[in-house]
Parts: structure tokens; sequence; C-alpha cells
């Protein structure tokens, strides 16, 4: 979304949230206030977060958004939305898509954000019925596989089920660790969960140690790497539920860290006598914090 709006005598509200309620009709309130208060609103030029800014006749009012939000009017299905997304690879059965991270992979309560599935519908074109096999967390990048019918979705969520797969992630921790390969294993509401993890690099920025650790996933509990560093006291970098908001801050400050740091990168696996191997490079964001704390 980026368009704009020069306020004339017509259109003219006092108030920055009441003008554009009223000139962008199709927009819920929430939506608004969300677009204000993450800084997409414009008026003459200048960025304005203040709900209650001003308005003069002349004003120039613009949204600039270059991503994928889309207004959600409540249905009882889903349906296709357009949604930009790299495929890394796609056949008869399967399409994997390199997900953005801040994407949900399927509507819920209070997302406004066009998801995952509904993108996928929309380029499916009614071509086949995109069904989901494994997940990412919203704010994580990536890998991701997508069946292209229900009898495959059985079939490669057998496979997941059975940990017939590779699963390779990047993160970023708050905390120094050394050593070579080890295993991380943890128990979630009675569930085993299982990782091994290496050192790729330290870093340290303002007192604050960093280490960027490469990571193979065996199980797939919900946000178990997230939650199994947070218990050994190494936080991933950026998660502000399971680790130190004030840290976060300063790196967001200090490197430009806007989202905690979890990147999928590889996934392997074997289905119809036929070797899948699906890579991700480490996203835009991501490299240029780590070109931030390697400057």
């Amino acid at each position: 979304m980026q368009q704009y709006i020069i306020v004339n005598e017509k259109n003219y509200y006092k108030r920055l949230d009441k003008f554009l309620r009223n000139n962008f009709s199709d927009l819920k309130l929430g939506f608004i206030y969300k677009l204000i208060r993450k800084g997409f609103i414009y008026i003459n030029g200048k960025r304005i977060k203040k709900q209650d800014f001003e308005l003069n006749i002349g004003d120039k009012v613009e949204v600039r958004y270059k991503g994928p939000f889309e207004e959600r009017k409540k249905e009882n299905k889903i349906l296709p939305r357009p949604l930009d997304f790299e495929i890394i690879f796609e056949d008869r059965d399967i399409i994997s898509i390199n997900k953005p991270a801040g994407i949900s992979i399927h509507p819920g309560k209070n997302e406004e954000k066009v998801t995952i599935i509904e993108g996928l519908l929309y380029y499916a074109k009614g071509k086949f019925e995109p069904h989901l096999v494994h997940r990412l967390d919203k704010h994580t990048s990536g890998v991701l596989v997508i069946a292209k019918s229900k009898q495959v979705a059985r079939e490669l969520t057998d496979i997941i089920k059975g940990r017939d797969i590779i699963k390779k992630y990047q993160t970023l921790i708050i905390g120094k660790l050394k050593g070579e390969r080890k295993k991380l294993e943890s128990l979630f509401e009675d569930k085993k969960a299982v990782l091994y993890y290496s050192i790729l690099n330290n870093y340290k920025i303002k007192k604050i140690d960093l280490t960027l650790v490469d990571i193979e996933l065996k199980t797939g509990r919900k946000h178990q790497i997230r939650k199994q560093f947070a218990n050994m006291g190494f936080p991933v970098a950026g998660d502000n539920k399971y680790g130190n908001f004030e840290i976060n801050r300063d790196l967001k400050r200090l490197i430009g860290l806007k989202r905690y740091f979890l990147h999928s990168y590889y996934l392997e696996f074997r289905y119809k006598n036929k070797n899948y191997s699906l890579i991700s490079n480490l996203t835009p964001d991501l490299k240029k914090v780590l070109e931030r704390l390697e400057g």
C-alpha cells in the first residue's frame, strides 16, 4: 500500500486519525492506528506517529508501506489474497517458499496482514490446494514447504513426524557460548525436545556478548529453539517473549535488530524416491545485523 491524499475543504478533518478513517474507508480503525504507530504515515514528507496530529488544508497525507499489509474482512472461510514471496522450488507435489519474517502462516485472531496460506491460494489460482505440513513462527524467516494436495500433506507429515528430515537454522543468541557441537535436550509438557548446535562466531558490542549458532533441529516443539536457549540463560537476540527486553532494545539501537534473529536455512527429506534439498539464504535484515557486528 502506497498512496496519498491532498487535504482539501471537502475531505478535511482536523485530527490525523479521523482524517484517515474517513478517507480510507476500507481500513479498520485498529489497522489505521497501527499504521500511525509504526511510522507508515507521512505528512508533507515528514513521518508522523501522533494520532492527534493536526492537519491543514493543502497538506499531503501519504501512506507509505511496501510490505504485504492488506485489510482483512471477517470471513467464514480463507480467501485468496495477493502476497509477494520467493519460490525456492516447485513441482507437481510441493511448493517451497522463502517465508518472510513478520508474516503469519495462517489467519488468526487480530491478524490483519495477508498470511502465507492466503497468498498461496492466490498464487495457485485453483490449480492446487495448499496444505501445511510444518510451521515457522511469525517472525522466523526461511524455508517453508507446502503440499499441493491432502494426500501429499498426509505423506509428508508422516515423514516429518518420523523425523526422516534434516532441519537447520541459524540464530544469534545473547551471551558467549564456546565449544564443539553439543546436544540440547529438554522436556516440554512431557514431550522430548532435542536439537544439536555448533558455534559459528562470537561478537561483542557495548559490553553485550553475542553468539552466532548453527542448529540442527531434531524435534519440532512450539517455540523450541527460543525456549531451549532461553532456559539455558542464552535467549535469542531480539526475542522479547523469552528474552531480555532491555538488551533487545539496545540491540535494536546499536545494530538495527528489529525482530528475533532466527532463520530456517536448510531442509532436506526424501519423498517418492526423490531427494529434496531446499536452501534459503539469510535475509537482508539479518545480514545487515551481522555486517554491523563484524564492522
